[in-house]
């Protein structure tokens, strides 16, 4: 009797133990935050079929991938702040009824156009998990008292990295069994899960903060918004296509830029606020690293898998068999130094390691290079990927201010995806006249020097030292 009444008395309103995070939220936080990967990676299989569908070249369904990274940038931070404003609850089951209703759209897409505007629905529905689970980790950590399980971080990256591994094989089977369209489908029950979770398990916002949410409607900096999508589509759109024809586009991304700037600063209740952004060195850096990991990482998957066909001359399955073990090595580390503390001796090893990659790119990838050589560069290039997102999804729930934690974990996924777009851009210039061995070579020193700039910014962090990696503490 006294075992049973001291658990009642450790539990909460909502029949949570209050010293304990709650289990019941990661089920619908890992769902919500795979959403995004699994249409970032599954798309990669499904562009043939449907450019054969529509007869459209690659230059036109090359959209269906920009359009995503397009309104996942821009939708990741404002999502996260509304998440800030009103809790996770209302945005995570709006994103998932977003999510399948773009699912629909895109399954009945009569052209191309129309399945474009279902990436662009999709980018914003999966834009609440990441932030949701973000904010949850955190409300929990303070709701007990005592730090959330470092496992349930470590959860989320691997989920993530998990999903994107799988993706293309995944829509690969989905091909066979339905055609294309069944790509665009699974969103369906996904979506339909995650309202089922999200409705059940996700805490409801209290009254006293909802009476505060009514006043806090009036105050949503919507002009803040708006020129945060203007440069960032501005820059974007630049990125994706870099050419003195499209200066104009650099000069709006600046303009917008400005405004966004003069802006924030004069709000009463900033979108992002640059005054306690400006101040935190240690978050912007975390910014930075996050932006130079995704370009390496991106442009070592696409540029060497590309590579290891035209150039090497491997067929599709051998070149995807090396790239398994790419993934099997990123998610290896990922589960083994998921639970410790380290934070800059992870991002330490993964600047090194990437160099290494690049260095084994720049000097032993060749025309003959033997099968077991190229197993090699793959594992090296897979443990940064299992390092550094990781890591700098830690330091980012460390230095962020807590008020502001969706927003701020919507900016480290809006860096990632500029990573992603520069790498894009750089695989473009470099592979723009085949993926050769000498472009091949071309792109690894560009890597290199990104990867020694990634170094140097991590050595340069001092405030790195000071964070436990434990989250919830101080």
């Amino acid at each position: 009797m006294t075992t049973i009444l001291a658990r009642i008395r450790r539990r909460d309103g909502g029949g949570r133990d209050a010293d304990r995070f709650d289990r019941r939220l990661i089920a619908p936080m890992l769902l919500g935050s795979i959403l995004n990967p699994v249409n970032s990676s599954i798309i990669a299989v499904s562009l043939v079929p449907i450019g054969v569908a529509f007869g459209a070249p690659p230059a036109q369904t090359a959209w269906l991938v920009s359009a995503l990274y397009l309104a996942t940038s821009i939708g990741q931070p404002v999502v996260g702040r509304l998440i800030d404003l009103y809790g996770p609850r209302r945005l995570y089951l709006a994103g998932a009824t977003l999510v399948g209703v773009a699912g629909a759209l895109g399954t009945a897409a009569p052209d191309l156009g129309v399945l474009v505007a279902a990436r662009v629905l999709l980018g914003f529905g999966t834009c609440a998990g990441y932030p949701a689970a973000m904010y949850l980790i955190r409300s929990e950590a303070t709701r007990t008292g005592r730090d959330s399980p470092a496992a349930v971080l470590t959860a989320l990256a691997v989920a993530s990295q998990t999903i994107a591994v799988i993706g293309p094989t995944l829509g690969g089977l989905l091909i066979g069994v339905g055609g294309w369209r069944a790509t665009f489908a699974l969103n369906i029950p996904l979506a339909g899960a995650s309202l089922l979770l999200g409705a059940l398990r996700l805490p409801r916002t209290p009254p006293r903060a909802r009476s505060a949410d009514q006043r806090l409607t009036r105050l949503v900096d919507l002009a803040g918004m708006a020129l945060f999508a203007a440069a960032l589509v501005a820059l974007l759109l630049f990125l994706m296509s870099p050419a003195v024809r499209h200066l104009y586009l650099a000069a709006i991304a600046v303009a917008a830029a400005a405004g966004f700037a003069v802006r924030e600063l004069r709000a009463r209740t900033p979108f992002i606020d640059l005054r306690v952004l400006g101040g935190n060195a240690p978050l912007l850096a975390s910014y930075a690293r996050a932006l130079l990991a995704m370009t390496v990482g991106y442009a070592v998957l696409y540029g060497f898998t590309q590579w290891l066909e035209d150039g090497r001359g491997l067929t599709a399955t051998g070149a995807g068999l090396v790239l398994l073990f790419l993934s099997l090595s990123s998610l290896a580390v990922s589960a083994v130094t998921g639970r410790r503390a380290e934070i800059r001796g992870k991002l330490v090893v993964g600047a090194l390691t990437q160099l290494a990659a690049g260095l084994l790119l720049l000097f032993a990838a060749t025309a003959g290079s033997p099968i077991w050589l190229l197993l090699a560069i793959a594992v090296v290039a897979g443990v940064p990927q299992g390092l550094n997102n990781l890591a700098n999804q830690n330091a980012v729930y460390h230095q962020a201010d807590p008020a502001q934690i969706g927003a701020s974990a919507g900016l480290l996924r809006t860096f990632s995806y500029l990573g992603a777009i520069v790498a894009s851009a750089a695989n473009a210039g470099f592979l723009a006249h085949g993926a050769d061995t000498a472009g091949l070579h071309h792109l690894a020193a560009f890597l290199v020097c990104v990867a020694a700039l990634f170094l140097l910014v991590t050595l340069a962090d001092r405030s790195l030292r000071r964070i436990t990696g434990r989250p919830g503490s101080a």
